[in-house]
């Protein structure tokens, strides 16, 4: 039997995001954000969710661009940090010894060491309650060579992602594949029809 929980933000996984902005200066800034992922497409479009009282909630307001980039786990370290520390008061970057890159395609700065980027212009805002959901429009990705397969397509190996578990507050790896998408449950939907 299933125990009730309460109304909570438990999903599991939930991703690591490392959203860039610049500041009304043009200071590049990161915040990590786990209340996201890809919602539409076509067009390819990513949601995240910020707090108004972030100082990247003030960037995108003004810039109406973002990055998204992704760790690997060779930097849960400074994605952590990444969410603890405020941009009002560090550069971030400088702390965490990373290198801020200035995207070519939106007015927002990504992570240059990590292995997978998405260059994203606002094109949606709602306020939600605590939380202000921002759309942006997928513009490119970019990927280091090494992550990528022989199709030239990023690989969760090659990339190495990792995950935050809200209820247990920790980060995970992923584990092994486990099969290919639309392929497992074609049994299933060949007898089901």
């Amino acid at each position: 039997m299933k125990k009730s929980l309460g109304a909570k933000t438990i999903l599991y996984p939930t991703p690591v995001l490392i959203v860039g902005t610049y500041d009304s200066e043009g200071r590049p800034n990161v915040m990590a954000v786990a209340w996201g992922g890809i919602c539409c497409s076509k067009p390819p479009c990513v949601a995240i969710s910020v707090r108004k009282a972030t100082y990247t909630y003030g960037n995108l307001l003004e810039r109406k661009a973002f990055t998204v980039s992704i760790p690997s786990e060779e930097h849960v370290v400074a994605a952590d940090f990444f969410g603890l520390a405020s941009g009002r008061d560090v550069d971030k970057f400088a702390a965490a010894g990373l290198t801020p890159i200035r995207s070519e395609l939106v007015d927002a700065p990504y992570v240059a060491e990590f292995p997978l980027v998405l260059e994203c212009r606002v094109v949606q805002v709602a306020e939600l309650g605590l939380h202000v959901h921002f759309v942006g429009e997928i513009l490119d990705v970019k990927a280091d060579e090494e992550c990528l397969d022989a199709d030239g397509r990023p690989t969760a190996e090659g990339v190495k992602p990792f995950w935050w578990a809200p209820s247990e507050n920790q980060y995970y790896g992923l584990g092994p594949a486990l099969g290919r998408g639309f392929s497992l449950g074609k049994d299933l939907k060949s007898r089901s029809t």
